[in-house]
């Protein structure tokens, strides 16, 4: 059975390789997100500075991984086949949940996670060994202090890192401007002086309280902390100072240390997260193997309540796989993109729709900062506006914020945590920094009335998920721990397997969707180009493809309508209606995508072209609702079982649909193409058939008066005749006003 055993503790270990790079895929938020956001280094350097700090923190972990040990349950009232049920329910629960959630594109807490699956599978198979009359409570079994402390921190951390973000920023901005370059003299010497102090204090508390290094070393720091603090401050000033006298960007050497530092801290003290729970499973093996005597049931793990004393080579191997996952993880990168997306500066893509809560919050808040505003005197007002002038700001091209908020998004973090660990408490750093940066974009005034809205229910998502994950984890793995221990090895292997084939099969998906998402090169440049050349000959191109592919959908629907009403296609007309829904949502997020580039090129050109664009929109939008109306009812009269339509009808549709469907992928292809030679000929061709459907509407009316039909099937026809009708008069005026777009 010893084998068997053994068997599982591999697997286990296989897990928590796949736990490693779905980990730090989603933590990897944490400590990239100020770097990438403001551009302050070239990505690779980015990575590679990060990638230090991860591989010093991985190598010297060790003093967390007492928490995956006894920090949640009490050991010795398990036995070791309940610890093996536990901690295989744990790494299996947890590689699917964070996948989950790195295909989302959402950060979530790898702790919180860790923490409440444990939590999960210990209550359960307490509640399994109290119900058997172990003579036991559940407080005997089960650590609740712990649990609890964590629960309170997550609304600690998330209240605290908001305000002192918003707090903080404001300052910050109010001190340096957007135009940051004017306002330094010398007060930069003192700022970057603060900073770095801030963060080598952070690794010292932080990144090495727990770190596995000589204890007489880590005496000393502990005993001459204030002193190192106080000399670092002089000491960084004064080379801050000088660095900014010889033209050296001061902020972008702050983004760098921040980036090492919160990297290093996360490895060092998450580290636990990935692989604790496997050592804690190797750790419990070894005993029993050497004393269990074959009793897996009956040998209590009393040997968990020792401190962990983790094998160098398991900490190097951890380094090397996340380093390789930070460099290689596309999912890391989209985790990253979203919290950027959130907090950056100016309008563009807004990744998150609207909610009602968002709504209420946006209006409260408005009405609120309107009725204060009048209490504040005018200078003061025309003061702080002035401090606050975007129009000044200094940002890199295509980044999502300036250096200044970089900067105070990577120090107020590393402060907190610090002050979080230096108190005990369980402080969560996915949590700490994302609501940092949420905090410091509001400061910034990032969150206009356009935008308000659309961020505020992206960052009610992220936080929701995180209460998800807590109570997901805790729930998923108490039941996947009570199928283990009824089911054995053989079930615990099943597990295994499938944990493993969702992980892959996910990423073999998520690649294949990524690969046929291009990035919106027009967008990026309409975003963050300087030259309003460039920016009009991008918005072009952006709305030529738009409104081709809008007529290129609207001719497959078309078909698709007509010829699965013909055919009582039911399921082809439930797809068709999702299409129209999906089609209209990305028709506005392409829409404000082109507003923003609109509004940035030159002014006397966008007033010229603005109304044919506006047209051109409204044109295209009147084309989905026709596809709408002609869906809605064709899906209706078949849902319902009516008769369906006679063979006359079909043969006398047949030749107009074909027709039309001709017309409307020329028109696509000419839209798409930009050249319009073959404008006039469309047009033309677009008044003779509607001429031709207003002939066959007429006959119908007739037949239908006569009453020589059957009324349902024919007033769904009629409906048809008329949306084709309608389809053909705005496919008219829209080839006129992308045109005059265009041209």
């Amino acid at each position: 059975m010893e084998t068997v055993y053994f068997g599982m503790i591999l697997f286990i270990f296989l897990l928590a390789v796949f736990d490693l790079i779905v980990g730090v895929s989603n933590d990897a938020v944490n400590f990239l997100n100020s770097a990438i956001g403001s551009k302050a280094l070239k990505f690779k350097l980015i990575l590679f500075i990060a990638a230090c700090g991860v591989f010093c923190g991985a190598t010297m972990s060790n003093g967390m991984m007492d928490i995956a040990r006894h920090g949640i349950f009490r050991p010795e009232s398990f036995s070791f086949n309940c610890i093996l049920c536990i901690a295989v329910a744990v790494m299996v629960t947890d590689v699917v949940l964070l996948d989950v959630f790195n295909t989302l594109g959402l950060p979530t807490s790898t702790t919180v996670s860790m923490v409440f699956e444990l939590l999960g599978g210990s209550v359960a198979l307490a509640a399994i060994n109290i119900w058997g009359g172990n003579g036991l409570s559940m407080g005997d079994m089960i650590n609740t202090e712990k649990a609890f402390s964590v629960i309170m921190a997550i609304f600690v951390s998330v209240a605290i890192a908001f305000v002192f973000g918003t707090l903080i920023q404001f300052l910050a901005r109010l001190l340096f401007s957007f135009n940051y370059r004017k306002n330094l003299s010398w007060s930069i010497g003192i700022f970057g002086g603060l900073a770095t102090t801030a963060i080598i204090y952070f690794l010292l508390i932080k990144g090495i309280k727990h770190s596995n290094i000589d204890p007489a070393l880590l005496e000393w720091v502990n005993n001459n902390t204030l002193k190192m603090v106080g000399a670092c401050f002089v000491g960084f000033t004064v080379i801050m100072q000088i660095l900014h006298f010889l033209h050296v960007n001061v902020f972008k050497i702050i983004v760098a240390l921040g980036t090492f530092a919160l990297a290093m801290a996360f490895a060092g003290n998450d580290l636990v997260n990935f692989i604790g729970v496997p050592l804690a499973a190797y750790s419990a093996f070894n005993d029993y193997a050497a004393n269990g005597m074959g009793n897996a049931d009956g040998f209590m793990m009393d040997s968990l309540n020792g401190p962990a004393g983790t094998p160098f080579v398991f900490l190097l191997s951890a380094g090397v796989i996340m380093v390789a996952t930070l460099a290689f993880s596309k999912k890391a990168h989209n985790v990253v993109k979203t919290s950027v997306n959130l907090s950056r500066q100016s309008e563009g893509d807004e990744m998150f729709g609207t909610s009602s809560v968002a709504r209420s919050i946006v209006r409260t808040t408005t009405s609120v900062a309107e009725s204060l505003s009048k209490y504040v005197p005018k200078k003061v007002a025309a003061w702080v506006d002035s401090r606050f002038n975007q129009d000044e700001i200094i940002m890199e091209q295509g980044a999502a914020f300036d250096l200044i908020r970089a900067s105070v998004n990577l120090v107020l973090a590393s402060l907190l945590i610090a002050l979080g660990t230096s108190l005990k408490l369980p402080l969560s750093t996915t949590y700490v920094t994302f609501i940092v940066a949420m905090g410091t974009s509001l400061a910034d005034r990032a969150w206009g009335r356009e935008s308000a809205v659309f961020r505020i229910t992206g960052v009610l998502s992220v936080i929701g998920g995180w209460f998800i994950t807590a109570g997901v984890a805790f729930a998923v793995c108490a039941i996947i721990s009570l199928l283990m221990y009824w089911g054995g090895p053989v079930v615990m292997v099943l597990f295994v397997v499938l944990a493993i084939f969702l992980v892959v099969r996910s990423s073999i998906k998520y690649k294949d969707n990524s690969a046929k998402e291009s990035d919106d090169k027009e967008f990026v440049v309409m975003s963050s180009s300087d030259n309003k050349e460039e920016v009009w000959n991008a918005l072009r191109a952006h709305t030529s493809n738009t409104i081709g592919n809008i007529v290129a959908f609207a001719d497959e629907s078309f078909v698709q309508i007509s010829q699965s009403f013909v055919s009582d296609d039911l399921r082809g007309l439930r797809k068709a209606d999702r299409a129209i829904d999906n089609e209209r949502a990305l028709t506005k997020k392409l829409r404000r995508k082109e507003i923003v580039g609109l509004r940035r090129i030159d002014t006397d050109l966008a007033i010229e072209r603005s109304t044919w664009f506006h047209l051109s929109c409204n044109d295209c939008t009147q084309i989905l609702y026709c596809l709408k109306r002609m869906c809605d009812q064709c899906r209706e009269h078949v849902d319902n079982n009516f008769n369906p339509m006679p063979e006359e009808y079909i043969l006398e549709f047949g030749p107009v649909r074909n027709q039309i469907s001709d017309l409307m992928r020329s028109c696509s292809n000419m839209i798409i193409s930009g050249n319009y030679a073959e404008a006039d000929n469309a047009r033309a061709i677009s008044n003779n058939l509607k001429t031709m459907v207003s002939t066959v509407r007429k006959n119908h009316m007739e037949r239908i008066q006569n009453q020589t039909t059957d009324i349902k099937v024919s007033l769904v026809y009629l409906n048809m005749l008329q949306e084709s009708q309608e389809l053909l008069n705005t496919l008219h005026h829209l080839l006129r006003t992308a045109k005059k777009f265009h041209s």
